[in-house]
């Protein structure tokens, strides 16, 4: 039986209506709030996985320019979203929530074999962070609805990719929810 982690990445005020937000970024909370409380009803972690950059250190700020800076409004969860009482907080400094980060510990810590991957976005930091699971040996399940990408040809590729490269199984919400009640 599958052992299930909810993951989240970077849906935070700069991503949704800032710095580098984009209209189909809004399209996902919705559903990202739908998922969030069905994983805490059923256990499932959920984990946030957020840029919180260091202003004028980080490599990622000379390519898209200043945003989700450490302790800055543009760093924080959208509303809809905050974090909950026992959801897990996992700062990053580069595009995968992996890399020089404690996620993986977390993860075999929870005994969680399978991330159910969601966020922004799906050609970028979604991207790197499923690359670096797959490679730790974590199964994938890509719940459609709660991905973004900037230009719509962006997101369908960036889905493509996963599960044509790391195996991702790619699902509705419903069959997402469906899993997690299981």
């Amino acid at each position: 039986m599958k052992k299930f982690a909810l993951v989240v990445v970077d849906v935070l005020n700069d991503f949704v209506t800032g710095a580098i937000g984009c209209d189909n970024a809004k399209a996902v909370i919705q559903p990202l709030v739908t998922l969030t409380e069905e994983a805490r009803k059923h256990n499932i972690p959920v984990i946030y996985t957020n840029d919180a950059h260091i202003e004028g250190i980080d490599k990622e700020l000379s390519l898209w320019g200043d945003h989700a800076l450490e302790g800055s409004e543009g760093a924080q969860v959208v509303p809809e979203l905050t974090p909950q009482k026992g959801d897990f907080l996992v700062p990053k400094r580069r595009y995968s929530g992996f890399f020089q980060t404690h996620m993986d510990l977390l993860l075999r810590e929870l005994g969680v074999d399978t991330l159910i991957v969601t966020g922004l976005y799906v050609h970028l930091c979604c991207r790197m962070t499923c690359a670096d699971a797959y490679n730790l040996g974590y199964g994938l399940i890509i719940p459609r609805e709660t991905m973004a990408a900037f230009p719509n040809d962006d997101y369908q590729a960036g889905l493509t990719y996963l599960k044509e490269c790391f195996g991702a199984e790619i699902c509705s919400l419903e069959e997402a929810v469906e899993m997690i009640r299981s």
